[in-house]
């Protein structure tokens, strides 16, 4: 049998986003194991010991107890792992003693939609070229990372966006009524709103981090995503879930966030 038939790329979450994937690499030739949530991952592993790789595509909140189950997984599974989650820093996997590939996906994927693309998505690892490939087969720009360093700013460029459109965008809401604000609109009107937010978030970031980090250069990069889609919505059904989660972060690490905290008691 061919080797590359012979370690299929196990999908865990086929999601809009774990979708697209298994798309990319059935386009390249590589056969596919979904993992859905009702199947049982040890029998999974038994019948796929060694995999090509594991794309992990579960959503953000799903990401540290599927970590903590793949610690009992196959070393081959940790080896081939790749993540893929919004709000991902080095500190999630580390904390495992993983060293997956990860990427940045700046892309969307909507049900009954096709794939929107903001910019590149940067990837970083061992299986690079695959995601690399596996995306260019949809037409979906790509750029892989060879610094950890750089690849660190690309993971943090991602969390601003999030967290500023998604924290802004609640209080834009608020004081507007305007519940659909665009990215381009919040830096057009609303720019001081979002400048605030980036304070506290770039604080959380640090932190989360561990070193300090250049806030202009990551407010630059952001609105070079900004300019990609201008008429991106800034908010989420996820937007309450995140606020609440980048307070918890800093009350934990005692970081002074005020205009998160003035948001909160607005819009929670």
């Amino acid at each position: 049998m061919n080797e590359v038939l012979k370690h299929p790329i196990v999908v865990i979450g086929i999601g809009e986003i774990g979708s697209v994937f298994a798309r990319g690499f059935l386009r390249m030739g590589r056969p596919v194991y979904p993992v859905t949530r009702d199947m049982d991952m040890s029998e999974v592993a038994e019948a796929v010991p060694e995999p090509g790789a594991v794309l992990l595509a579960v959503g953000e909140n799903e990401l540290h107890p599927m970590l903590q189950r793949l610690q009992t997984m196959p070393d081959s599974w940790k080896a081939g792992l790749i993540l893929i989650q919004n709000e991902l820093l080095p500190r999630d996997w580390l904390e495992y003693g993983l060293n997956p590939t990860v990427a940045s996906i700046w892309f969307e994927k909507k049900k009954g939609q096709d794939v929107k693309v903001v910019v590149a998505s940067p990837v970083h690892g061992a299986h690079s070229a695959l995601v690399s490939t596996s995306l260019a087969t949809l037409d979906i720009p790509c750029e892989i990372i060879d610094d950890p360093e750089k690849m660190t700013f690309e993971l943090v460029r991602k969390n601003y966006y999030i967290l500023t459109t998604n924290i802004a965008g609640l209080k834009v809401a608020k004081m507007s009524g305007n519940s659909h604000c665009t990215v381009s609109e919040l830096w057009r009107d609303y720019r001081d709103v979002a400048q605030s937010v980036i304070d506290d978030v770039h604080a959380i970031q640090e932190f989360l981090v561990g070193a300090k980090l250049d806030k202009q250069a990551l407010t630059d990069a952001m609105l070079i995503a900004f300019d990609g889609d201008p008429d991106h919505g800034c908010m989420g059904r996820s937007a309450p879930a995140r606020l609440q989660r980048a307070l918890q972060i800093a009350q934990q690490a005692n970081i002074e966030t005020p205009t998160l905290r003035q948001i909160a008691a607005e819009v929670l």
